[in-house]
């Protein structure tokens, strides 16, 4: 039995025995946002680099959604299987049942040949309830919509939120208007990326360094209207430090397994997955 295997085994144990519990989930105010799930580990985008994630103590996982030629939700960064899998084409030209038959793992290592692309609901069933999902909607169309009524079906929409446009926001929103929104229209600057987040009154949005990267002011300001920021990304630990003493909530690391062995010297805790939902109506 290779490694990818025996993690997944002993994932599924966890999950159903040591983990459950019967309270409502808690989010964290603050910590590491796995890019990818652990992408720098593992394959990205998939189930082994999710759990991986998980049992680190990750507080944020970030992911990325296409739709397939069929219409089914498809995780993965890029618009093509090409880098990341053993076969070639454009996500929007094939079918679930073609992209089932790829082998997603063996590009990062042979012990995770065979792990397969999930689905966004393949993902979001192995997801704890006490962390948040960063769901990034690559391309428009009636994707935003589709992914919000699944995160509702789900029971997700308390941790969930769609990093899209303010148009993709829109159709979303119009299906679920209680859903969470990353503000992904970025402008030519920091300044006016703040300003139109402001504007647009999202949950969270998500900086990253223009060349005039963002001020301590313009931090308040998104603070004190209870916007929830997001930094991609951070690549050492004393850029996490800086980060989170300035105010910034959730950093996007690559590695998020040797970054959460610094959760202490960080001042952030590792988060305990919860595996049962117990919301209070």
């Amino acid at each position: 039995m290779n490694s990818y295997f025996q993690l997944t085994l002993c994932f599924c144990l966890l999950a159903g025995n040591v983990f459950s519990q019967n309270s409502n989930p808690i989010l964290p105010t603050s910590g590491l946002c796995a890019h990818r799930g652990a992408m720098e580990t593992h394959p990205e985008n998939t189930i082994p680099a999710f759990q991986v994630a998980i049992s680190s103590g990750a507080q944020m996982i970030e992911f990325d959604v296409w739709l397939s030629k069929d219409l089914e939700m498809i995780v993965m960064h890029d618009e093509t299987v090409d880098r990341t899998t053993d076969g070639r084409g454009e996500i929007s030209g094939m079918t679930l049942a073609e992209i089932k038959k790829l082998d997603a793992g063996s590009w990062k290592s042979a012990d995770f040949e065979g792990v397969l692309v999930p689905t966004l609901e393949e993902v979001l069933e192995i997801m704890p309830y006490n962390i948040w999902l960063n769901i990034h909607i690559k391309g428009e169309g009636e994707l935003p919509a589709m992914v919000a009524e699944l995160v509702k079906k789900q029971n997700r929409l308390h941790q969930a939120f769609l990093a899209s446009s303010l148009k993709g926001a829109r159709k979303a929103q119009k299906s679920v208007p209680e859903m969470m929104i990353c503000n992904m229209d970025r402008q030519n600057s920091t300044e006016a990326y703040v300003k139109g987040t402001l504007r647009a009154g999202t949950e969270f949005i998500q900086l990253r360094d223009w060349g005039d990267t963002y001020t301590i002011e313009q931090l308040k300001s998104l603070k004190n209207a209870g916007v929830k920021m997001n930094y991609f990304k951070a690549n050492a630990l004393a850029e996490i430090k800086k980060m989170l003493a300035d105010g910034i909530d959730f950093p996007l690391v690559n590695d998020i397994v040797l970054f959460m062995k610094s959760a202490e010297e960080l001042g952030i805790k590792p988060v305990v997955p919860q595996f049962d939902l117990n919301l209070k109506d």
